[in-house]
């Protein structure tokens, strides 16, 4: 199979997670070593714990055969003493190996949220175009929450009962060896349920992080989509869709309750039979002559010690289960690779001068049809140039070659004949501004909306650009002027003052290169004049792309250029344009 680590998203979207226990088990070691003296620690802790646990069992020998039936008062009165030394000591180191393994357990779940996070937003946009909200969110909320159970209380559990395990087996054999073989007998009788029940509560686990991720996708459109769903009247459809999806939930949990709830029965059979039997021959064994009451009582009381975090492992189980499921999709997520890599060599792209040239340009998402085809375009700094052309002709996907969101599949995307690929990412965006018609802001305040992106600009700045931008009045009306928090998406904001926050933004970033992507298409007429003044402040003294559905915003633009199927058709200003009587005199008339 090809390995996810060598797959673009565009790849990886179709992948399942599919990987192999000890491949997951490997990769959680890598996550925990940085932690490893704390586990050795812990595991310092857990074998003292085991072996007073052992201790205990075997002091019951001296309590039945001494104390009870030799009547030793002088045992009397060391053991309670000795046994209360043993429980105090162990509770001691109980805590220690407790609280380590908590710890490295949640700084794992840490430092995978962040790692998850910060690897998301290093992919491109073909990736964010293929995962959901929902989904992603779904990944690093609830599917690091779930392996969370499995680092932090199944590790404490396993590693505890293992090292249990070995201390109590060393005393059962001691104790009398032909009822310790006897009942290992059975060990692999017990483990066949928990193999067995461990592979359904794997599948199930993967199909309810799957679904509750479809669920918080609906969620999260639902919500962001609510003034379309109210104004179409389709509360009823999205509450039964949603309901259909929380079904579908509850059917998988049930099903995951189902076999745990199988399981445990199923184990306690299993163990009651051993037991019986065990009682049976050790009973005949004591009543032969052959072992004492007190080491019987001894290997018993070890044996059902013994048979505890055997028990605890079918009912761990599914927390097991659910958090390798959930692990194997965190990994799945973080194998993937970006489609745009910049260069171990790419240098610092200069101050823009010159520039920007498309030179043969062939380009298309995926393996798809290409979009764009053989696209030749200079841009000259200081030049105003309007791209325009009916919906699908790729207006848009020439503009977001030049900051580099995607990569050309033929020619180059040149600026002052330095190809973008070969400069470093943040040298060439960091000379490029956007405004896009969907508008994004942040739930946040004003100032830091419109100081986004502009590290240590001081508040005078972000005032200057909110007076240029025409948004100083509204700004200054607001309950707490630029300190106003204006909701997800800017909500508390009309989309004319949105757009003139965005202008702001980017007035405040003050950058040599402006992309103006539908800037004012959605606005009323009103709102449209005011960011229009705002866009003409914007586009001084800068290299502007203005794509545009209404001709009227760019007639005064330096040149023009009509796409259509994505080829440029024609080229020239507005008259000549017009004179031509082709494509641009098609979508004048039109308007």
């Amino acid at each position: 199979m090809k390995s996810t680590s060598a797959l673009s998203p565009l790849e990886a979207a179709t992948v399942q997670d599919n990987m192999t226990n000890k491949e997951i088990l490997f990769r959680l070691f890598q996550v925990i070593r940085p932690y490893s003296k704390k586990l050795i620690i812990a595991m310092a802790a857990m074998v003292v714990v085991a072996g007073f646990q052992a201790a205990q069992a075997y002091m019951v020998k001296y309590v039945v055969d001494d104390i009870f039936v030799d009547r030793n008062e002088f045992l009397l009165k060391i053991l309670p003493l000795a046994l209360l030394a043993i429980f105090c000591v162990k509770g001691v180191f109980y805590f220690i190996y407790s609280y380590i393994l908590e710890w490295v357990g949640q700084c794992v779940i840490r430092d995978l949220r962040n790692g998850i996070y910060q690897h998301i937003h290093s992919l491109s946009l073909n990736f964010f175009y293929r995962h959901s909200t929902g989904s992603l969110t779904s990944r690093i909320i609830n599917d690091v929450a779930l392996l969370q159970g499995a680092v932090s209380s199944a590790l404490i559990r396993i590693l505890r009962d293992a090292l249990s395990v070995v201390g109590l087996i060393g005393v059962i054999f001691y104790m009398d060896w032909r009822l310790a073989t006897l009942s290992m007998l059975f060990l692999p009788l017990a483990s066949i349920p928990i193999v067995y029940f461990g592979r359904r509560f794997r599948q199930v686990s993967t199909n309810y992080q799957e679904t509750l991720g479809e669920a918080s996708g609906i969620l999260h459109e639902t919500i962001a989509g609510a003034r379309i769903v109210k104004a179409f009247c389709m509360e009823h459809y999205e509450k039964m869709r949603f309901g259909r999806k929380i079904d579908e939930i509850f059917t998988i949990l049930m099903k995951e309750n189902w076999y745990r709830s199988f399981s445990h029965p199923l184990i306690e059979v299993i163990g009651g039979l051993a037991m019986a039997l065990i009682i049976w021959f050790g009973g005949y064994q004591v009543l032969k002559g052959n072992s004492t009451p007190g080491s019987f009582i001894s290997f018993l009381t070890a044996l059902i010690m013994l048979y505890e975090p055997i028990k605890g492992v079918s009912k761990i189980n599914s927390t097991i289960q659910t958090g390798m499921a959930a692990a194997n999709r965190i990994f799945s997520l973080l194998d993937i690779r970006s489609d745009i890599v910049e260069k171990e060599e790419a240098e610092e792209l200069q101050p823009f001068a010159r520039e920007i040239e498309f030179a043969d340009v062939v380009f298309a998402y995926g393996r798809e049809e290409p979009v764009l085809h053989g696209i030749n375009l200079r841009v000259r700094k200081g030049e105003i140039l309007a791209v325009v052309g009916p919906s699908g002709s790729g207006k848009t996907t020439l503009s977001n070659l030049i900051p580099r969101f995607y990569d050309v599949r033929e020619g180059a995307v040149r600026v002052d004949g330095r190809d973008v690929r070969d400069v470093s990412l943040k040298s060439l965006r960091r000379q490029i501004a956007i405004v896009t018609q969907q508008t994004i802001l942040f739930n946040d305040t004003v100032y830091n909306n419109i100081a986004y992106g502009r590290e240590g600009c001081t508040r005078e700045e972000v005032i200057e650009a909110a007076r240029a931008a025409y948004a100083i009045d509204f700004i200054e009306e607001l309950p707490m002027g630029f300190d106003t928090v204006i909701g997800e998406s800017g909500a508390r904001l009309s989309g004319g003052e949105r757009q003139r926050v965005s202008i702001a933004r980017a007035l405040l970033k003050d950058t040599p290169i402006l992309i103006l992507d539908e800037a004012t298409s959605s606005l009323d007429t009103e709102s449209e004049r005011q960011v229009q003044k705002a866009l003409e402040n914007l586009m001084q003294h800068r290299t502007t792309i203005v794509i545009a559905h209404r001709l009227s915003t760019i007639k005064n633009a330096d040149r023009i250029i009509v796409m259509k199927e994505g080829e440029i058709v024609e080229k020239g200003t507005h008259d000549e344009l017009l004179a031509m009587g082709g494509e641009y005199r098609i979508l004048h008339n039109m308007q």
